[in-house]
């Protein structure tokens, strides 16, 4: 049986899709974009803020599953521009003590609210 993660520190969903999935013990998150759920505003003033603010997202959908970043199997980032790529990892690296999961990142042509990163990932308990 699958099990609906829904929670209240991290941003809702904009659309007909759940925030994550667990299922026999692994976690299928949706993508994390800078909404800060404690307002519902965009983080978006720098791309080290706004990358932050999704690091924050995807940290509580992990505790909301009783998991932290050391569960992180594979990420996707998606950018707006390749030229933020720099900047992110600078952030994204932060959240990682060592063995960082499995990722890619690519430039995409747009992405919900005209952010200029997502971030959806895989979990295992």
């Amino acid at each position: 049986m699958k099990k609906i993660i829904n929670y209240k520190n991290a941003p809702a969903p904009i659309g007909p899709y759940s925030q994550a999935v667990l299922k026999n013990g692994t976690l299928y998150a949706s993508g994390q974009i800078a909404i800060n759920p404690s307002n519902n505003q965009l983080v978006i003033n720098s791309i080290e803020e706004e990358t932050k603010q999704v690091m924050e997202n995807v940290k509580n959908v992990l505790q909301a599953a009783d998991m932290d970043f050391s569960n992180l199997v594979k990420c996707s980032i998606f950018l707006s521009d390749m030229k933020y790529f720099d900047a992110i990892n600078n952030v994204y690296a932060s959240y990682f003590d060592e063995n960082p999961p499995a990722r890619e990142t690519v430039a995409v042509q747009g992405l919900p609210k005209n952010v200029n990163i997502e971030i959806s990932f895989i979990a295992v308990e």
